[in-house]
């Protein structure tokens, strides 16, 4: 029987277990970075873990999203990450090398290997062959203290790519919006797609990233595309053409299930507000007045994409009405576009060019106005995500962006009359890694700073016998992290400060949930009840960790989004589903639970039984634990399973 993709890299770095769907398998890490909106946490839990230096062959922390610098946290966070790359062996990317994943791919992604990133688009790394997983720091910092990376196996899907892309107007993210729209925010939950086909054939790496990146999307594990000769002429252009090996699925490699895709037929596409799989073509909703265009992120910001925006704005002006910013997505990226006066042809169309990093996809600045349209091609547009609640964001390719910024309203780029350059991939990419600190090899001498808004990593006490508690919130499908720890200019700095990061969570839905969470904390703590797919979205493991710190204890959901039920886990609360969802019809807000006899049943059959003392009913939840999985919650959380092994 032939192997696909996936098998090929798990059973090449499997210690133990199998790649059956459904069976728990560990894996050796090549690869472990993080990005400073997580990282300071990150690092904070290795330091707390006690190992001198990591043991993953590469480590990586970069500094990407807490950008703006309007007081000394930001500032004091940076000084924290650099000086612990230093200590514990990480390469440091300094602010302004770029997007952590934008600058992954250029140096130091590999086919074959198996990268984790406190990031959820980690797996733009699989537009190089790679399995590239988004985890929560504390994931990464126990596999960068030397533990294997556990899993649950996901199915693998194949997405058959047939045809071309219509370019230049059509481009890779008309592709994931396409299956966005097919197979929604949950169809790859519980799967890692790999893409195939003879129309892989014909895009180059930064395309299949963008693909990879926003499977991020779909809830998928990860997405992967083969190793091939257009891996080859990247790496060759980076000049690491020595990382390549060819990598490729077997003839008669089975999946669980394919889909068949012809780019003969992608058109132009869009994604409404408020998610990102709200899509529809371009045409069907064009003439809708424009406010704000932004184009970059992790998702478009490659060299090619940047340099098919100069050339649609080139000897244009931006519509009177518009805001148009340019975030490229790497120093690598910006100095290129700069060396061929790109950049001039940006600014003298009227855009504001911001530096190489997350910027306003995670809503650090250039928030849009009340009730004003935002276009973008970024990979989000959760409610408020953008700094705004009150805006309207939009999702679609950066050539459709410029277009519009030009135009002032919603047009299918076909029809803006607008000039496109054809655009090749470069034969060799211009490196400057004098951003990039590597390891020291003697760290005897190295202090980590730490600032005054740097706090120690909180534990959970052991799991109680029995949970009593109130229901404090009932939300409803799909809540994102970002609907359970906001982003944003005015939290994110806080994010090596837990019990000021607290006063935060789920401010966007019930302003009182920090007080009314404090206030339960002395009589049993707090409950929350959810959906399906609950935690979409970012691998912010503070939607985990600052409601543990408030006394979350348990929450039980329809269905739980894989990285967030993750970080539940490790950090000592009880995640529950429903055996029958007309149960999550009956309980109400303010109902009390109680949950008995708890470790038993983890040790058993993982059925609860739970009592709602309100209403004086039961109803039946599962936890659907693996062993590791019952062991920490058992300890309490990951940390304390990991210091007490």
């Amino acid at each position: 029987m032939g192997k696909n993709i996936v098998q090929k890299i798990f059973e090449a770095h499997r210690v133990y277990g199998d790649t059956t769907p459904g069976s728990t398998i560990g894996l050796n890490v090549d690869q472990v970075y993080t990005q400073d909106a997580t990282g300071t946490m990150a690092w904070l839990e290795f330091e707390a873990i006690g190992i001198d230096r990591v043991k993953v062959p590469l480590a990586v922390s970069y500094v990407d999203h807490n950008m703006l610098q309007s007081n000394f946290m930001n500032a004091d966070d940076h000084r924290f990450l650099q000086t612990a790359a230093a200590k514990f062996g990480a390469y440091f990317s300094k602010p302004g090398n770029g997007i952590c994943h934008q600058v992954h791919l250029e140096r130091f992604a590999a086919p074959g290997e198996i990268a984790l990133g406190t990031d959820s688009h980690t797996p733009t790394g699989g537009g190089m062959g790679m399995i590239a997983i988004g985890v929560g720091g504390l994931e990464a910092a126990t596999v960068m203290a030397g533990a294997p990376f556990e899993i649950t196996m996901p199915k693998v899907v194949q997405v058959k790519l047939t045809g071309k892309l219509q370019r230049p107007w059509i481009t890779a993210m008309d592709v994931i919006l396409t299956l966005l729209k097919m197979l929604t925010v949950k169809g790859g939950v519980g799967k890692i797609m790999e893409y195939g086909g003879p129309g892989v054939k014909d895009m180059n790496v930064t395309e299949r990233a963008t693909i990879t990146n926003m499977g991020a999307e779909l809830g998928a594990t990860t997405s992967i595309f083969p190793s091939d000769k257009k891996t080859l002429a990247f790496l060759k252009a980076e000049g690491r053409e020595g990382d390549w090996v060819e990598l490729k699925a077997d003839k008669g490699a089975e999946y669980a299930e394919v889909i068949v895709l012809d780019l003969n037929t992608i058109e132009p596409m869009i994604a409404q507000p408020h998610s990102p799989d709200n899509v529809v073509p371009i045409r069907e909703i064009a003439g809708k007045k424009v406010d704000q265009v932004c184009i970059g992120s992790c998702t478009n910001s490659s060299y090619e994409a940047m340099r098919a925006v100069a050339s649609v704005l080139k000897g244009h002006t931006v519509s009177e009405g518009v805001n148009l910013l340019i975030n490229p997505g790497s120093k690598q990226v910006y100095e290129m576009l700069a060396r061929k006066g790109l950049t001039a042809d940006m600014i003298a169309a009227g855009a504001r060019i911001l530096e190489a990093s997350c910027g306003p996809c995670i809503g650090m600045g250039a928030a849009p106005g009340t009730g004003h349209v935002s276009i973008r091609s970024y990979n989000r547009n959760f409610h408020g995500r953008s700094g705004t609640k009150e805006a309207f964001v939009y999702l679609t390719n950066p050539i459709a962006c410029a277009a519009m910024a030009v135009k002032g309203e919603i047009i299918d780029p076909r029809d803006a009359g607008l000039h496109i350059d054809k655009i090749k991939e470069p034969e060799k990419f211009l490196i400057n890694d004098n951003l990039i600190i590597p390891p020291k090899a003697d760290t005897s001498d190295v202090q980590v700073i730490k600032g005054p808004n740097i706090k120690e990593v909180p534990v959970k006490e052991q799991l109680r016998d029995s949970i009593e508690a109130e229901v404090l919130l009932k939300l409803d499908n799909n809540i994102t992290t970002d609907d359970i720890m906001p982003a944003g200019s005015k939290v994110l700095p806080f994010r090596s400060n837990i019990p000021a990061i607290s006063e935060f969570v789920f401010e966007n839905i019930d302003k009182t949930f920090s007080s009314r969470a404090q206030a339960a904390k002395a009589n049993g703590g707090s409950i929350v009840v959810g959906g399906e797919n609950y935690g979409q979205g970012s691998s912010r493991e503070h939607a985990a960790l600052a409601p543990m710190f408030l006394g979350l204890q348990a929450v039980i959901a329809k269905s739980f989004a894989r990285i967030h039920r993750t970080n539940l886990i490790n950090f000592g609360i009880l995640p529950l589903v429903f055996k029958a969802e007309e149960d999550y019809e009956k309980i109400g807000k303010n109902d009390r639970l109680i949950i008995k006899n708890v470790p038993d049943t983890l040790k058993g059959d993982q059925t609860f039984t739970v009592e709602n003392l309100t209403k004086g009913y039961t109803f039946k939840a599962a936890s659907n634990l693996n062993d590791r999985e019952r062991e920490l919650l058992l300890k309490g959380g990951l940390l304390p399973y990991t210091k007490n092994r």
